[in-house]
């Protein structure tokens, strides 16, 4: 199963994207299940998922809550993985960016989308014409701030919480 570490999103981000949903109904896929990823971290059968759960418990100890939030809209034109050009909320927190360098110690990176490649966002769409892209692009969104308080694992087979991590850890 394909697992990742992700932040929530919290409802004000839910809803804002759900605002926006009509802007996006001719884009070739729109996303209505809403993540927050911090680091993926590969496909794990049961056995390994029951070791990968204390090796990010041990990874993430001592992080404290920390402030993400969503700023704008942006593109990704040349996504690192698919095919199609991605929109997405853009989200600021310099503390998701340590999080996912700190993890990238423990469980290797993804070039691209580790380290340095690392974009913090919470995918609205794939695909669009470059006008649509440009025109979301443009629109201004009322800023959402937020506490970050819990981590979760995210199993992408079944869109669902695996586990729960509460900060600090």
């Amino acid at each position: 199963m394909p697992i990742s570490l992700n932040v929530p999103v919290p409802g004000q981000v839910k809803r804002l994207a759900g605002d926006l949903e009509p802007a996006l109904y001719t884009f070739d896929r729109v996303r209505r299940t809403h993540t927050l990823g911090v680091k993926r971290l590969g496909e794990h059968t049961p056995a390994e998922y029951a070791r990968l759960v204390p090796a990010v418990r041990r990874a993430i100890a001592g992080t404290p809550p920390f402030e993400a939030r969503v700023t704008g809209i942006e593109t990704f034109e040349r996504p690192t993985h698919g095919d199609l050009p991605v929109v997405y909320l853009a989200v600021e927190s310099p503390a998701l960016h340590a999080l996912n360098e700190r993890l990238c110690e423990t469980f290797e990176p993804i070039e691209g989308i580790d380290g340095e490649g690392y974009v913090p966002h919470v995918t609205l769409a794939h695909g669009g014409t470059a006008a649509e892209r440009e025109r979301l692009r443009e629109w201004a969104i009322e800023p959402v701030t937020w506490t970050v308080n819990e981590l979760v694992l995210w199993d992408a087979t079944y869109k669902e919480v695996a586990t729960r991590f509460s900060l600090p850890v």
